[in-house]
């Protein structure tokens, strides 16, 4: 006869083939999305310079299976691809990162987005604990004492809302522009985002700042103050300031730091060519 003992061995036998299963099942199906995602973002990459603006969003909301997430700062760069996404209506989820930082300004033109186009722009906060501890620690500015604690500041206030505004999603649109800074000098139109596990599209990736300027005038849309006030980049009211005659177009950021790499951790290095998926 069989003893209990044997089939409650058995049963666990099969239950951990049946887990190893679903896992080999997952971790194919993961594979195969990544593979999907690297084809669309070379298509993207082809395709995008024979392409305006309208058309690159066209496609992007078209081409990509699943929620598409575009975040806004309520910059230029921003406002541009704001426009184009709801003139046409497109099924792309807007949010922007509200750091309990922001300047005024910048919620002026927040509202004055929503009044314009009849829309919503949804808002993801840091955690407010997580700000307290912050606070708790380096003080209320105290991301001036330091490079690490600046980003300490910015992984509570930006990073960890923007992995809520992308969760579940399958592509993320930024407005990063190849000739922001040396940095940023590769930007490429699209490409998969191995950390993220999503494809990153940077529909400005060629243009200029005049170009971007020019496009936002062309068709009226809602413009941040700051920017005519000497303000080519903004972020959080105390880590901006406005960019004097000759400087980097970042160079208003963080303008305490000595290092010349102006970013806040929100765009990684872990994202890799769009030829080449992760397996």
């Amino acid at each position: 006869m069989i003893s209990m003992l044997e089939i409650a061995h058995s049963s666990t036998v099969r239950a951990e083939q049946s887990r190893g299963g679903a896992n080999r099942s997952v971790h194919a199906a993961r594979t195969k999305d990544r593979e999907i995602f690297a084809t669309i973002a070379s298509g993207f990459v082809e395709r995008f310079p024979a392409l305006d603006l309208f058309e690159r969003l066209a496609a992007i909301r078209s081409e990509i299976p699943g929620r598409v997430v575009f975040t806004t700062s309520f910059g230029l760069e921003d406002q541009a691809i704001a426009h184009a996404i709801f003139a046409q209506a497109l099924a792309i989820n807007v949010a922007t990162l509200d750091t309990g930082r922001l300047f005024p300004e910048t919620h002026d033109v927040w509202a004055q987005t929503e009044r314009r186009y009849g829309v919503r722009v949804v808002a993801f906060a840091p955690e407010h604990h997580a700000v307290e501890t912050l606070i708790a620690g380096q003080g209320i500015d105290g991301f001036r004492s330091s490079v690490e604690a600046r980003l300490d500041c910015c992984a509570v206030r930006k990073v960890a809302p923007l992995a809520r505004a992308l969760d579940g999603s399958a592509a993320w649109i930024t407005g990063l522009r190849a000739d922001q800074s040396a940095d940023r000098a590769q930007v490429a139109p699209a490409l998969f985002d191995e950390e993220r596990d999503l494809i990153k599209v940077n529909p400005l990736f060629d243009w200029t700042h005049e170009r971007t300027r020019e496009f936002v005038r062309d068709h009226d849309v809602p413009c941040n103050a700051l920017h005519e006030r000497g303000f080519l980049s903004i972020g959080c009211a105390p880590c901006t300031r406005a960019v004097m005659p000759g400087e980097p177009e970042r160079a208003g950021r963080w303008w305490w730091e000595q290092s010349q790499k102006k970013e806040c951790g929100l765009h990684t290095a872990h994202a890799v060519s769009a030829n080449a998926p992760q397996q």
